[in-house]
């Protein structure tokens, strides 16, 4: 999912991949298994990401990851749902979950590999982690050791196998930042139209678009996703601002009229709710994640 330490100044584009997926575009990575390692032989390890917009394309990989978002947001897309990563939280994702990742504009990420028996107790999906202070600061101490080293480190290792008996502990308190998906071709339509209208959507307007009546949309989601429609359009838009909300130069009122909220009270309101703290503070939180991220880079 992210570019190498040793690369971690290089700017995003097309070509700019991770190791181990080679000099082919994107959009032909499509459910392929991966080399994180790029041909190294470390147990454990680190991979950091820094630059502009990049979705990786569909892939999966033999090591459980951990995505900690150092500045700004990213989003983990499963065959099970969609996962929001805000600033200091992190997404585990266990070794061959099949799995993409959009990186939003200017973000900073780090992950930590690990071969699966360093991390006890993994579980088969992802999930989202409220990541501790410690292990914020032991991911960032992370960076000294590459995924992509050659040589054996006895200290690494046991560095590695202490912050994975942490993240095991964290992984029985999750976090709740995901979107349902489902196999249901009405259900499946209405979720992709919805995703890309999300500040104009309507329930009539969706309806129309795939070619449903409102009692079959209405009934459809509730019995697929146990939410409605008007429900999954909310969380839609919570998930889409609060990804905005990290992107320098946002106010509150430019990402609640981009997410389709005609009153910022609205929006502040629904924000709150559903995030737990207002929207101008998770702005300021997230403003300070970005100058906690200075010097991380210069460790590798």
């Amino acid at each position: 999912m992210t570019v190498s330490a040793q690369s971690v100044n290089h700017r995003a584009r097309p070509a700019n991949l991770p190791p181990g997926l080679g000099p082919i575009g994107l959009g032909q990575i499509g459910l392929g298994w991966v080399d994180l390692r790029d041909g190294g032989s470390a147990s454990c390890g680190s991979l950091v990401y820094e630059g502009e917009r990049l979705t990786t394309g569909w892939h999966h990989h033999d090591l459980h990851q951990i995505e900690y978002a150092v500045h700004g947001a990213v989003e983990v897309e499963t065959p099970d749902g969609t996962y929001l990563l805000p600033p200091h939280q992190a997404a585990w994702i266990p070794a061959g979950c099949t799995h993409q990742a959009t990186l939003h504009a200017s973000v900073t990420t780090i992950s930590v590999l690990f071969e699966p028996p360093f991390v006890p107790a993994a579980g088969d999906r992802v999930r989202i982690l409220a990541a501790s202070p410690l292990i914020r600061e032991m991911v960032m101490h992370a960076v000294r050791w590459p995924i992509t080293r050659r040589d054996a480190d006895p200290a690494a290792d046991d560095f590695f196998r202490t912050l994975g008996h942490l993240v095991g502990e964290e992984l029985r308190h999750e976090s709740g930042r995901g979107l349902p998906t489902s196999d249901d071709p009405v259900v499946a339509a209405a979720i992709d139209y919805t995703q890309r209208n999300l500040a104009t959507a309507t329930l009539a307007g969706t309806c129309a678009a795939i070619g449903v009546s409102e009692r079959t949309l209405r009934r459809r989601f509730a019995a697929r996703l146990d939410m409605s429609w008007r429900s999954y359009l909310t969380q839609a838009r919570i998930l889409r601002s609060m990804a905005l909300l990290t992107e320098p130069g946002r106010t509150v009122l430019d990402v609640s009229l981009a997410v389709g909220f005609d009153n910022v009270s609205a929006f502040a309101r629904s924000f709150t709710r559903h995030a737990g703290e207002a929207p101008s503070a998770y702005r300021r939180r997230a403003a300070t994640s970005r100058s906690d991220v200075s010097g991380v880079v210069t460790l590798v």
